[in-house]
């Protein structure tokens, strides 16, 4: 391959993870779009406002340490070398000389990364949405993404235990999934259910949201991102077995969120005689979450099974999480977690590299590490700061006693 071809795959490879990377962080506004959607208007503005934040901070953390906790320490490793910053742009002779390895921009690895973890810590937002303290939750964002993610990141993608031990997670329901759900899940044990969720003997009364045109349009923004969450992650796309790699990850993305949808949407038809708006919204979502851990190796009819699966687990989920009194507003713990570990569990069916061993290992290995140092950190942050809103002002809305404003002032006009 001469130099002209290595530089010309070199910048191709570095330009479409770069617009892949891009389509992953406008997932942020999909978590936006559909939480303000999920939530009471009286918790809009804070909502919105701890998802532009967190977003921010996961930025930040991950250039200063989390990058090189994941990505800079020793092969088969379990604790990971703690360093700063993401090291040197590749120089041209490093490319010429690489014989292949280096194909793409250190920066745009490291771009396409960061987004990924703005996307585990936005899954915490949704779940202890309506009654957490803004800054108890940004407190909370910077370990996760500084520290958290990073370690188990590291396990896998990093070269890292679990990679050695052969565990397949191509795109992340389990690195970011997976890991994002479980920390919800440890906030929300020690945060406590929202005030009017659950009644005596066993009684459950929903709190709609108040916008679902603003859900629907978010599960769209977040559909359209996940081409690049696991389109991207293929990380190359200059050769012909490559590029038909890719299309083929983008079918099969496509696929099994449709396969969610109408598994959802029947069961909830089935179930509650109704067909639920909410309930085929989180199908779509656990389509795409059940297929990121392997969305190359099936074929479009496996794809599609593989995520009309998670769309039938994730109305079981939501429904058995409301019975043992767990208060998810969005639905967050059931579709990252619970499908999570169905699409890692999924795996060895398509991919003969994977082996269910492994892939339980891992499922473990990340629900462990995450709930126990999510639970220390929760734990840490209730005795110092505090978690929840006082009664008061979980009544009146978390936007004026956080934010000092609300989403849709106009709805108060009059009542002063």
């Amino acid at each position: 391959m001469n130099d002209q071809v290595v530089q010309l795959s070199y910048a191709l490879d570095t330009f479409y993870f770069l617009v892949t990377g891009a389509l992953v962080m406008w997932m942020a506004a999909g978590f936006a779009m559909l939480e303000a959607g999920l939530v009471r208007a009286k918790n809009t503005t804070e909502i919105l406002t701890k998802n532009v934040v967190l977003y921010a901070i996961a930025c930040t953390m991950y250039l200063l340490v989390g990058y090189h906790i994941m990505y800079s320490s020793e092969s088969g490793g379990v604790i990971p070398s703690l360093g700063f910053l993401i090291g040197a742009e590749h120089s041209v002779s490093d490319v010429m000389s690489s014989g292949g390895d280096v194909y793409y921009s250190a920066r745009s690895d490291f771009f396409f990364q960061v987004v990924f973890v703005a996307t585990a810590m936005s899954i915490v937002s949704g779940a202890v949405a309506e009654r957490m303290k803004l800054w108890a939750f940004m407190a909370f964002a910077v370990v996760m993404t500084g520290f958290i993610y990073p370690v188990q990141g590291y396990w896998k993608w990093g070269g890292g235990f679990l990679d050695a031990a052969g565990f397949q997670d191509f795109a992340g329901s389990g690195v970011v999934h997976l890991c994002g759900a479980t920390a919800a899940l440890a906030g929300v044990l020690l945060l406590g259910a929202r005030k009017g969720k659950y009644g005596k003997n066993g009684a459950i009364y929903a709190i709609p949201g108040a916008n679902l045109p603003l859900a629907t349009l978010g599960t769209f923004i977040l559909w359209l991102g996940w081409f690049g969450f696991n389109g991207g992650s293929e990380l190359m796309v200059s050769n012909v077995d490559e590029a038909n790699a890719v299309a083929q990850v983008f079918v099969n993305t496509n696929a099994a969120a449709a396969g969610g949808v109408i598994a959802a949407i029947i069961l909830a038809k089935l179930w509650f005689r109704k067909a639920d708006l909410t309930m085929a919204l989180n199908g779509a979502l656990a389509g795409l979450v059940a297929i990121t851990a392997e969305p190359l190796a099936p074929t479009a009819l496996g794809a599609t099974l593989i995520g009309a699966v998670g769309g039938l687990l994730v109305v079981f989920a939501i429904v058995t999480l409301d019975k043992l009194k767990i208060d998810d507003p969005v639905g967050a713990i059931s579709v990252h977690g619970v499908v999570g570990i169905w699409g890692l569990i999924a795996v060895p069916f398509s991919n003969s590299d994977a082996s269910f061993g492994a892939q339980l290992l891992g499922i473990a290995s990340i629900f462990a590490w995450t709930f126990i140092a999510s639970l220390v950190v929760w734990g840490i942050l209730k005795a110092v700061m505090g978690l929840r809103v006082s009664a008061e002002e979980e009544y009146e809305g978390v936007d004026i006693a956080e934010c000092g404003m609300e989403a849709y002032p106009e709805f108060n006009v009059g009542k002063k």
